[in-house]
């Protein structure tokens, strides 16, 4: 039986960290530690000068020992592995985000950088995310499948592996696609938008990207914009 940590970036209410957990309990011990709040695009940042405050949290799936965490996903990752589980996970899993975690998006992505945080740790670490469309079909065919392959691997200092489900319908889906590289593109093209001016002679700005697809065959990016599950490895700081 497998022991694994999971967290996630959009919650420890967000209803993909919920199937990324129930999928998980088919493979042994969950132990959830997730931010109270919405973290998305923390990055691998962690809290070094503020206290962290950690609640048990009553999660929706029995069986599962939780925490809400004031902190980062890293630092999610750190209070569980350091502190709060009692041995040593065989495995850290990050997700199901809300949104594509793909291409350059990746180093800005706080679900990436749980995984990365994991794989600092020393355990097999992997992200999962998906579309923003509410289609689930593809990742429920594929999750549990993929989730049996991601364990039987071997931990390899320096790298997390990176799934991401297409969001079409089942039927559109083409199947699964291993060893993406992930593409330098991005979904948009970075800009910011001035709202207003501000006494003292300041400015707020709000991005406001430009949706800019570009297939790019071989990558993760070019595989989830042609309704292919991607799955591919990402190296971390060595």
């Amino acid at each position: 039986m497998k022991r694994i940590l999971v967290t996630n970036d959009d919650g420890i209410k967000a209803e993909g960290l919920i199937r990324l957990v129930q999928a998980a309990g088919e493979f042994g011990e969950v132990t959830v530690v997730a931010p109270a709040e919405q973290r998305s695009a923390a990055s691998h940042s962690i809290t070094l000068r503020h206290e962290i405050q950690v609640y048990p949290y009553d999660f929706p799936v029995e069986g599962v020992k939780a925490f809400s965490c004031s902190g980062t996903p890293a630092d999610c990752v750190r209070l569980g592995v350091l502190a709060l589980m009692d041995a040593r996970p065989d495995a850290v899993f990050s997700g199901i985000n809300f949104g594509y975690n793909v291409a350059s998006d990746l180093q800005y992505s706080a679900t990436a950088g749980a995984a990365f945080e994991g794989e600092f740790q020393g355990y097999l670490s992997v992200a999962f995310s998906e579309g923003i469309n509410g289609c689930h079909e593809v990742t429920d065919r594929y999750l549990k499948e993929l989730m049996d392959e991601m364990l039987c691997k071997e931990y390899v200092p320096g790298v997390i592996h990176n799934i991401n489900f297409p969001q079409c319908k089942l039927s559109e889906c083409k199947g699964i696609l291993r060893d993406r590289k992930v593409s330098r593109h991005s979904f948009y093209r970075d800009r910011y938008k001035k709202l207003s001016q501000l006494n003292g002679g300041g400015s707020e700005y709000i991005v406001d990207g430009v949706y800019e697809p570009v297939p790019e065959e071989g990558t993760d990016y070019g595989a989830v914009l042609s309704n292919y599950v991607s799955v591919g490895t990402v190296g971390n700081l060595a």
